[in-house]
């Protein structure tokens, strides 16, 4: 007897421990698993899903039901979601409404939309990589919260009137060094981390339907490297002592094509032992070397993209962790915007990201999936390439980007073949046992 009470309590620890870790994603040795099971995927960026999911008139959980059918029945399991929106209405380029008003204040409808969303995605099987901060403004942001820690008016880049993207991004790298501007986007993840969801029951911290908590959309350090170093170690071990179950991830570039000038270091910014994976964005028509308008650019654009992708690669193997080419776009044909405009080379494009990614993992290498940006599904511009306005639909391109820029519709016929083709080979894409030919 005195041997057999041991072991059974040592059972039932080790099923307790089981039964707390199913359905989480883990990150080990440079790949993601779930459920004891290689977990890979291609996702789709839907930033919106938690406005769509707001309570009252402000959402359109309707509309949230179909796009999440829609997705799912292309094999879409993994979305990247927002669920951090900051500042006054009276902004320009801003999502509207905001989840915080002002420092502290929450917008109960808009949390309860980010609930009805995860509950939404569990009964579909589907995870969240949900996003707690933006570099850019339209969301608020970083920039928001300096705003409220008294570091003057935002500088607002383009399309602001004689906006500078220079002068924007020194103005908001110094975030990282306002320890007042910190602390109160701090204090956003400590209510999240916190929160129960009202429809399941299930705080957020015990609900394997969120795969990660990611830093910010996009930091970069810019001049202010040593600072933004220190915040990613700071923000990611706050994260981790009060949800060590879920991953945490970044949400850079990786490294864009200048990462001196961007302030940024893939080894470095994903080396702390809280950050479990690795984020790396591709944008080939933003960064100068596609032009709609110039076919003959196309070459040179896979060129750019496969060479990123690789060399961000080897960066992930030196680290050991898995690497998600969390977004990257391709405008439609001749750079038009309105829906009915063609897509022939965004979807050899698509394609062409896919395979790489495929490939990698196919090999072994540490890759974990994609998602491409972004799903617009239903919604359709009230002005294709003007700028969202409050009570326009959600489209996936951002209120301060020309609407239908690079946001898949329902009826991207052709696209969406593209992603359902692949959202099945990344799913099973493993490694190819050895003996297998090629």
């Amino acid at each position: 007897m005195r041997y057999w009470l041991p072991m059974l309590a040592c059972a039932m620890t080790l099923h307790a421990e089981a039964t707390s870790a199913a359905g989480f994603v883990r990150a080990s040795e440079g790949h993601f698993q779930r459920d004891g099971k290689p977990y890979t995927f291609l996702g789709a960026n839907f930033w919106y899903g938690m406005n769509l999911g707001a309570e009252g008139p402000e959402g359109d959980r309707a509309r949230l039901a179909r796009e999440l059918d829609r997705l799912a029945a292309l094999g879409v399991t993994n979305l990247r979601i927002l669920a951090a929106t900051e500042g006054p209405e009276s902004e320009p380029w801003r999502i509207l409404p905001v989840l915080q008003p002002s420092p502290g204040e929450y917008h109960e409808a808009s949390l309860l939309g980010l609930d009805f969303l995860l509950k939404e995605m569990k009964a579909r099987g589907m995870v969240a990589v949900v996003c707690l901060n933006n570099f850019w403004p339209w969301s608020g942001g970083m920039a928001q919260y300096l705003r409220w820690s008294g570091a003057g008016p935002i500088p607002y880049p383009p399309p602001e009137p004689g906006g500078s993207w220079g002068g924007y991004q020194a103005y908001t790298a110094s975030f990282y060094s306002n320890p007042a501007a910190v602390e109160a986007s701090h204090d956003l993840i400590r209510m999240l981390l916190g929160r129960r969801n009202h429809f399941t029951g299930v705080r957020y911290t015990d609900d394997p339907t969120i795969m990660a908590w990611e830093l910010a959309n996009e930091p970069r350090g810019g001049a202010n490297v040593e600072a933004f170093n220190a915040w990613i170690e700071r923000t990611a071990a706050l994260i981790k002592s009060l949800d060590p179950r879920h991953l945490v991830t970044t949400g850079t570039e990786g490294e864009t094509l200048w990462p001196r000038r961007s302030g940024l270091d893939l080894v470095k910014n994903h080396r702390s032992s809280s950050i479990d994976y690795i984020t790396a964005h591709v944008w080939v028509q933003n960064w100068g070397i596609y032009d709609p308008g110039r076919p003959a650019t196309f070459d040179s654009a896979i060129q750019v993209m496969t060479a990123y992708l690789e060399r961000h690669i080897e960066q992930a193997k030196i680290l050991g962790k898995p690497l998600v080419v969390e977004e990257f776009g391709f405008p439609r044909d001749r750079g038009r915007h309105d829906p009915d405009a063609t897509t022939t080379a965004r979807d050899r494009y698509y394609r062409a990201v896919f395979e790489v990614v495929l490939e990698a993992i196919r090999k072994g290498e540490p890759v974990g999936g994609a998602n491409f940006w972004a799903w617009s599904g239903e919604g359709r511009p009230r002005l294709p390439g003007g700028h969202w306005r409050k009570g326009d639909a959600f489209l996936g391109d951002p209120p301060h980007e020309a609407q239908g820029w690079y946001g898949v519709y329902d009826t991207d016929q052709t696209t969406l073949r593209v992603i359902a083709e692949y959202t099945r080979k990344i799913a099973t894409g493993r490694r190819r046992p050895p003996h297998t030919r090629p």
